[in-house]
């Protein structure tokens, strides 16, 4: 394990990496192949792009694509200019993306054109028409600027080639010293995340913190230079972009990031580039066993997965050992507010370990299980897992009042999870406080869908809950109480739910109920509903 680290923040890793990494290959997108030391003379014309168009530090500025070099170009860049990064969700709809804009008052967004066959823009520009702001979006004051990663952007917007040229004013002396006073315990980006007031609250994480976590992560997987990575994972996510981007610029792994997740474009893409490092989901690794055509791939090179974010069958880690002869397969455990890692399996341990638990906890990182009443449990007994380290978020932005109450004032950070710690300090995450279910690798928050939901006309009152799903892990359940002569059925609520948010939070399934069950204090009980 490395001591201090060699960088202290995400300009010093990247210009690093520039130099120690030249001639290999950092990011392979299709016939493009950028060598590390074009990604860092591309970063740096991004940063001096930023400082042209008036990016101060500390200025938060977003971007809303899916996985590519320009995002990775455009993030770096904003990063390297002194900004903090706020990375939105590709699954966003406008008014999803907006709320995060306007919360963490973006000074510049970058965003894709179309994608999936949506346009975002148009889905920003309707969510924000109505506004007194004199930029781009009126209704959002604060963003001065939003960049298209294309080559055509409506009036009023900017093309990528049209922002890159505006930065030529700007000398590579200037943007050195730029990066230059980017301090290590400054902000480095701002995750948002919903939780359970239905709002998503953003946690700031430093450089040193961002540094320090995937050095230890690259550390304990084993990830060296050479390895090929194709990064499924969305950059919009930790697991995206820390365990992606950030792990791959410690150690010189080669990124290929592949936008969406397609298992023949994934068996593709590993035959193709001989690709070694595959984390991800448990839903994706299962995915890429059953596919029939597997046989016809050349998988030979992969020797690295990483799993997570659910329950691991223990035939999955058994099958990707002997059927596809990977050597390294690990579980781990963590959330936003941890700078995405908390416990980790490590390479030699036990198939049973890796299936049933995440694994113990990083190294300077104290993992503990208590009761409601706050006593530490001991092995075996069930609990709140509190995390406390250096990874440990300084809090979420602007919001003192969530912040103090998932921080304790000696500074654990109540999780929200229910956990189990075995003899050996393995976690096994059980249960969720927070009644957050997992769909296909994606947090969905009940309470943000409640809160959507009842927008409906037809919806007097809703209550959502995970429930198993085959292909994707859990999906959400509503629950749904009419108002007096609504004849909305269950097809359409999910029809407008599709209109109005993200796919992954879309409910499955909708029940109608004459009343939800509450208890004294008039919360829902939703144990009854789960039938619990």
């Amino acid at each position: 394990m490395r001591g201090d680290l060699e960088w202290g923040t995400v300009p010093e890793l990247v210009r690093s990496a520039a130099q120690r990494y030249a001639d290999r290959e950092a990011v392979v997108e299709g016939r493009t192949r950028v060598t590390y030391a074009e990604l860092g003379t591309r970063v740096e014309q991004a940063a001096a792009a930023c400082m042209a168009s008036g990016v101060e530090p500390g200025d938060r500025v977003a971007v809303w694509a899916p996985n590519t070099l320009d995002w990775i170009v455009s993030a770096l860049g904003a990063v390297t200019a002194g900004a903090v990064l706020v990375p939105l969700n590709t699954r966003f709809k406008g008014a999803e993306a907006a709320y995060v804009l306007a919360r963490s008052r973006a000074r510049l967004l970058f965003v894709t054109g179309t994608f999936l066959g949506t346009s975002y823009v148009a889905s920003l520009r309707r969510a924000t028409a109505e506004g007194t702001g004199t930029g781009p979006l009126p209704a959002l004051p604060h963003l001065e600027q939003v960049v298209v990663l294309a080559d055509d952007a409506p009036e009023n917007f900017r093309t990528w080639k049209d922002f890159l040229s505006s930065g030529t004013e700007v000398s590579a002396a200037d943007v050195a010293s730029r990066a230059g006073a980017v301090d290590p315990s400054s902000p480095s980006d701002i995750i948002f995340t919903s939780g359970t007031t239905g709002r998503p609250k953003g946690a700031v994480i430093t450089h040193e913190q961002t540094l320090r976590c995937y050095d230890v992560w690259s550390e304990l997987a084993g990830l060296r230079e050479g390895d090929r990575y194709l990064i499924v994972n969305p950059f919009f996510h930790t697991f995206g972009y820390k365990a992606g981007i950030i792990a791959c610029l410690t150690r010189g792994a080669t990124m290929v990031p592949q936008p969406v997740f397609n298992v023949d474009t994934v068996l593709a893409n590993i035959a193709a580039e001989r690709i070694s490092v595959l984390p991800g989901p448990p839903t994706l690794h299962q995915s890429l066993l059953d596919h029939p055509a597997r046989g016809q791939h050349d998988l030979s090179a992969l020797r690295l997965v990483v799993t997570g974010a659910a329950v691991v069958p223990l035939q999955l880690v058994e099958r990707l050992r002997t059927e596809l002869h990977i050597g390294t397969v690990l579980t781990a455990y963590g959330l936003s507010e941890a700078s995405g890692i908390v416990t980790m399996c490590r390479r030699g341990d036990p198939a049973e370990v890796i299936a049933e638990t995440s694994g113990r906890a990083i190294p300077d990182t104290e993992v503990r299980v208590v009761s409601p009443a706050g006593d530490v449990l001991p092995p075996g007994r069930p609990g709140e897992v509190l995390v406390r380290g250096h990874h440990v978020m300084s809090g979420y932005f602007e919001d003192p009042q969530e912040t103090k109450k998932s921080i304790t004032p000696d500074g654990w950070l109540r999780t929200g999870d229910v956990g189990v710690l075995d003899e050996e300090g393995n976690l096994r995450i059980t249960d969720r406080i927070k009644d957050m279910f997992i769909v296909g690798g994606f947090n969905a928050y009940p309470a943000e869908i409640e809160q959507l939901l009842g927008l409906h006309p037809d919806v007097a009152d809703v209550a959502v809950i995970g429930v198993p799903d085959a292909r994707l892990g859990e999906v959400g359940k509503a629950y749904v109480v009419r108002r007096p002569g609504a004849v909305a059925t269950g097809d359409d609520l999910i029809a407008w739910s599709r209109r109005e948010m993200a796919n992954y939070k879309v409910p499955r399934a909708v029940e109608f109920v004459g009343e939800l069950p509450r208890n004294a204090s008039g919360k829902v009980v939703k144990g009854e509903l789960r039938g619990v």
